[in-house]
């Protein structure tokens, strides 16, 4: 149930706790003398298992598989003109100066037992 409602929930996990909170009641809990004590169950044991042997086995020998292509003619390619590439200089990067940047002190939170303001309210009575 906490999880349907926590999953179907509108807007966020507060507006599920807090509808959870309402919709349940006190005597919905388990008593403490209702929950049992002994919780561990023997299974049976495991009845061994023998595995059938393989027997060995051999292969023939592979045949030898002999592929051949057919000849290709001999072509000549003309020669490759050769590329010429330009020389380029780039001109010198500019020197990047950062600023430093000093942030202010942060002001002083005083350790008090404020609520949190996502936090739900108590159940309405």
């Amino acid at each position: 149930m906490a999880c349907a409602l926590l999953l179907t929930g509108s807007n966020s996990t507060c507006h599920a706790a807090r509808n959870l909170a309402d919709m349940t009641s006190a005597a919905a809990a388990p008593a403490a003398s209702a929950v049992p004590t002994d919780t561990v169950t023997l299974m049976p044991p495991m009845p061994s298992v023998t595995l059938p042997t393989v027997p060995q086995v051999t292969l023939p020998p592979m045949p030898s598989i002999v592929v051949t292509l057919p000849t290709m003619p001999q072509v000549t390619m003309a020669p490759m003109p050769a590329i010429v590439v330009p020389k380029v200089t780039m001109a010198p990067m500019p020197a990047i100066v950062v600023p430093k940047v000093t942030l202010p002190p942060l002001p002083f939170v005083p350790n008090v037992n404020v609520p949190m303001p996502f936090a739900a309210p108590p159940p309405s009575a």
